[in-house]
């Protein structure tokens, strides 16, 4: 499944284009807090199987008002680089890729 452009962010790691989303609104369970923030990325020409990255963090939309987290492009930039280390193969079809994140890849904001 690919990402829709709309909302989309471009980003460039060693010479690939990929593209990477964060939802705007959160899962019923990110609203709640109960579970982490998320984003996707995938390649931005031909796009396969996606990468969805999970950080220690609540989303910043969450509806309890608890502390959260944002993801910065130097985040996501990490993220493909653990992801293609890890053995994602972005440009082969194929289930999601889940890697979760550490406290490094976050920037609190409360």
């Amino acid at each position: 499944m690919a990402i829709a452009r709309k909302g989309s962010r471009r980003i460039t790691v060693e010479g690939t284009q990929f593209r990477w989303k964060v939802r705007a609104r959160p899962t019923y369970g990110q609203g709640l807090g109960a579970t982490p923030l998320t984003f996707v990325a995938e390649r931005a020409e031909q796009p396969g199987a996606l990468l969805v990255a999970s950080l220690p963090c609540r989303h910043p939309s969450n509806w309890m008002g608890m502390p959260a987290g944002v993801v910065l492009p130097s985040s996501v930039v990490s993220a493909i680089r653990s992801a293609l280390a890890e053995g994602w193969q972005p440009s082969q079809p194929g289930p999601a890729f889940m890697l979760e994140l550490d406290e490094s890849a976050v920037t609190a904001t409360r």
